[in-house]
């Protein structure tokens, strides 16, 4: 008896130093190909543009300038792929007057550096940076976040001004993640990269949208409903009920972003 304890004990720990050593290889799945926008329409309406970071990273993203008037949208993109991925959810916005920086990760689609949670933030706080210098204000821009990117978006809306936060299936935590998919092995102090999306998105104060199917199989709409009843006002939400995790698109995402944008009071920038 006192084997099978000792053994079972050793094959848990051993389990527990795998998971730990290589958890962020289920967190960040970079595309490591070359940064293409495969759709030739989309490409030809955006430039790439290279970003500093201050840790001295020099990334490559994809902008378009928004129409006299328009807000842009910055985009920050989930865990897997590159920008390139990303080119069906673009004509949407631009055809509306919109525009979009495609926000480049560190790591991702032949980007230098490795990506880690404080890293992503640097990288979405040089994006902002650059816009600025632009000479865009904060009222000028939309955050948005797809999956793990809603996770960068909260960080930086909690700490820059913006007109609107968009939140597309987003998950409550790495931790209550990592819970829901390996309950004998998820403890805090175990997780390196925390983006704790739950824990902060009541100390935002911009109008929010939360779009999260309720099919989603990769981060279930539990958790981004999670988020959402903590969030403060002005809040909206859109829980479609045969969407999964990668097809919103297909249920009418870019309308309800559009709608909610739509709404939101001209940028101060346009005004008189």
């Amino acid at each position: 008896m006192l084997w099978f304890v000792v053994g079972a004990a050793a094959i848990y720990l051993a389990a527990l130093v795998y998971l730990w050593a290589t958890q962020r290889s289920h967190v960040f799945r970079p595309g490591r190909g070359p940064l293409d926008l495969i759709n030739s329409t989309v490409a030809a309406q955006m430039r790439e543009v290279t970003v500093h970071t201050a840790d001295g990273l020099a990334l490559t993203a994809w902008y378009a300038p928004a129409k006299p008037g328009g807000r842009t949208i910055v985009y920050f993109h989930g865990n897997a792929g590159t920008l390139g991925d990303r080119h069906e959810r673009v004509p949407p916005y631009l055809e509306r007057g919109y525009g979009l920086l495609l926000v480049g990760y560190r790591g991702y689609g032949g980007n230098p550096g490795e990506p880690t949670e404080a890293g992503l933030y640097e990288d979405g706080r040089a994006h902002l940076d650059w816009l600025a210098a632009q000479g865009l204000r904060p009222d000028d821009l939309v955050l948005y976040g797809e999956s793990l990117g809603a996770a960068v978006a909260t960080q930086l809306a909690t700490e820059r001004r913006a007109a609107a936060l968009v939140l597309e299936a987003p998950f409550a935590s790495v931790l209550l993640s990592a819970r829901a998919r390996y309950p004998l092995f998820a403890f805090d102090w175990l997780i390196k990269d925390k983006f704790a999306n739950v824990e902060k998105i009541d100390k935002i104060n911009m109008p929010l949208l939360v779009i999260h199917g309720a099919r989603d199989r990769v981060t279930p709409q539990r958790f981004g409903r999670m988020v959402f009843e903590r969030a403060r006002e002005p809040k909206a939400a859109v829980w479609p009920a045969d969407a999964g995790h990668n097809d919103l698109l297909q249920f009418g995402m870019a309308e309800a972003v559009t709608r909610f944008l739509d709404g939101l009071p001209a940028p101060a920038s346009s005004a008189g």
